[in-house]
């Protein structure tokens, strides 16, 4: 890992602790907020564990499933995760505060990614990047495209290998602190 990358990372996790805590204490949930939310979230949730079933992180350059449109796909469907907390917080601070830090740090770490898989594929990531937007979604058909190999299916090993399971479970975790949330303010006005 490179060392502009390193330094995303880790501040973007040293960081997101602290806006989490501010985002859960102005939240205002309400149970339709949470369900609408969840509902979006578990978008995310779809798009992120796609994409982690087709991802050979370092291995080779990944352009199956999901990154056949979005060259970044993980933080994708992290946007639609963020996105629903945002809606089910019904915090416009909150939403704002969450905005503000996956604009800044999401748009620092897929520049500095870019850069390292342009480092280590070359040409064939400039091809790609040619034909693959970075972030919104496309949708066109590549031209000239071999047929899929049998290596570019969703695998299940390579979902669980990549850990996306943890997105899983954070959300729900995430959600049912807004359940906490919204009892606490509703029985002690906190």
């Amino acid at each position: 890992m490179k060392e502009s990358r390193k330094f995303w990372a880790r501040w973007r996790v040293r960081i997101g602790y602290p806006v989490a805590v501010i985002y859960w204490v102005l939240a205002t949930p309400t149970r339709e907020s949470i369900l609408i939310g969840g509902i979006v979230a578990a978008l995310g949730l779809l798009i992120r564990g796609l994409a982690s079933g087709h991802l050979r992180k370092d291995e080779q350059l990944t352009t199956s499933g999901p990154y056949a449109c979005t060259r970044n796909p993980l933080y994708l469907g992290s946007a639609l995760l963020a996105a629903g907390f945002v809606i089910a917080g019904l915090s416009w601070i909150a939403g704002a505060l969450v905005a503000l830090y996956f604009t800044v740090f999401y748009n620092a770490v897929m520049r500095s990614e870019e850069r390292d898989l342009r480092e280590q594929f070359g040409a064939a990531f400039q091809e790609y990047a040619d034909r693959v937007p970075l972030f919104f979604p496309g949708f066109r058909v590549g031209k000239g495209e071999d047929s899929p190999r049998a290596d570019a299916q969703f695998s299940w090993p390579r979902y669980r290998r990549n850990c996306e399971y943890q997105a899983l479970i954070g959300t729900i975790a995430g959600l049912g602190s807004l359940f906490l949330r919204m009892w606490l303010r509703r029985h002690f006005g906190y």
